[in-house]
């Protein structure tokens, strides 16, 4: 990365690429700059509270509580912070090439991206984990409340140590009398240390859990579009509750989808600037940088988005989380929707494994087979 004084320290602190130690300041003018912030400033609007709503929709309503619930509310907190931090703190520092808040937000600010980023696509991955054992294993024991917390907690933990290694080799610099956040790694020959760790780290929040979503929701994919019905086609609750189960399905693959769109694009980014290092020496390269960091950070608005395009259910919770808006009219349909218990016959037993009951949210009609599952409308879990 050395010898370029134009080149721009863009990504210190950003992610597992945070390592640029030897860039000179530079500056933007003002009408390159508002642009830019107002783009920042909309995308970490509306992910903050996009996502604090998908938060707020599934804790405060016993109606959407379930397994796969919590696992949204997994995605949503690292989405949220992640919005809140690195979109925010990364931007003022990419655009001015200064670093203006202290050592200890230095190694939080290292530390933090890659925790938020390996939560976001391992919540994704425990989701289509669960999925898949529901749709393809219906018999076989599904994960209890407090298992999912676990492996929630477990997510958190792997996470952390996976980013520690950056964080601790943070350091505060001065360069040109301009202070820089940087990551000082030690120095080995040819830089393969840095250079595995930062394919590693690719590997383990990008690529890995991509193939093993893609596997997982091809399977499931099959299964409830190529199965036949058995003995006579599906009717009533059963049709409706396997369209709920397919519509669920779609929403996370576009989830899914969309988080790898973003992310793609960064990642080549910092794989070619190891491969080709004068690339960073152009003088396009910020606006370039920028751009990237934008696409990859939106990932954290669209889900939101998404949820509320195409379930019901959360729709709802939208439309009663604004009722202030004059353009917002929450109906009482909305309020029952989040509020009403489900009747008896929408909870079963759905099977007996080696002395286990276990109680589901997605089974509400059970026909002799375990090809024939069911689910909530629109595929919202919930949970007697």
């Amino acid at each position: 990365m050395g010898g370029c004084g134009a080149e721009v320290d863009a990504n210190a602190s950003s992610g597992p690429e945070g390592d640029i130690t030897d860039l000179t300041a530079f500056s933007m003018p003002a009408w390159q700059l508002a642009p830019w912030a107002a783009a920042y400033l909309a995308l970490v609007l509306v992910a903050v509270t996009g996502n604090t709503m998908v938060i707020w929709i599934i804790l405060a309503h016993q109606r959407m509580r379930a397994v796969t619930s919590y696992l949204i509310v997994n995605l949503a907190l690292a989405d949220l912070c992640l919005a809140t931090f690195n979109a925010a703190f990364n931007f003022v520092y990419a655009s001015h090439n200064i670093w203006y808040f202290g050592r200890a937000f230095c190694y939080f600010q290292n530390l933090f991206p890659i925790t938020a980023m390996f939560v976001s696509i391992y919540s994704m991955t425990a989701i289509a984990a669960d999925r898949y054992m529901a749709i393809v294993h219906p018999f076989r024991p599904r994960l209890s409340a407090p298992s999912t917390k676990a492996v929630i907690a477990g997510i958190w933990l792997v996470a952390l140590a996976l980013a520690f290694p950056q964080c601790f080799y943070s350091t505060i610099t001065l360069e040109q009398g301009a202070t820089k956040c940087v990551v000082a790694w030690p120095e080995d020959q040819g830089g393969m240390t840095l250079l595995l760790y930062h394919v590693a780290v690719i590997a383990l929040i990008y690529f890995l859990p991509l193939v093993v979503m893609f596997v997982a929701y091809s399977v499931i994919g099959l299964t409830l579009w190529k199965r036949a019905v058995p003995g006579h086609q599906a009717h009533g609750a059963s049709l409706r509750h396997l369209q709920a189960k397919k519509k669920f399905v779609k929403t996370m693959v576009l989830v899914v989808v969309t988080f790898a769109v973003c992310w793609l694009p960064y990642h080549f980014y910092f794989l070619l600037g190891h491969l080709q290092k004068d690339i960073y020496c152009h003088k396009f390269i910020q606006q370039v940088y920028l751009a990237l960091f934008w696409l990859a950070m939106s990932s954290t608005m669209y889900n939101p988005i998404i949820y509320c395009c195409l379930n019901h259910r959360f729709r709802s919770g939208f439309w009663l989380a604004f009722p202030c808006c004059p353009w917002v009219m929450p109906t009482e349909e909305d309020k029952l929707e989040l509020t009403r218990t489900p009747s008896p016959s929408m909870r079963v037993n759905r099977c007996h494994t080696k002395e286990t009951l276990f109680m589901t949210w997605d089974v509400v009609s059970f026909e002799a087979t375990k090809g024939q599952v069911g689910g909530p409308q629109d595929g919202v879990p919930t949970e007697p």
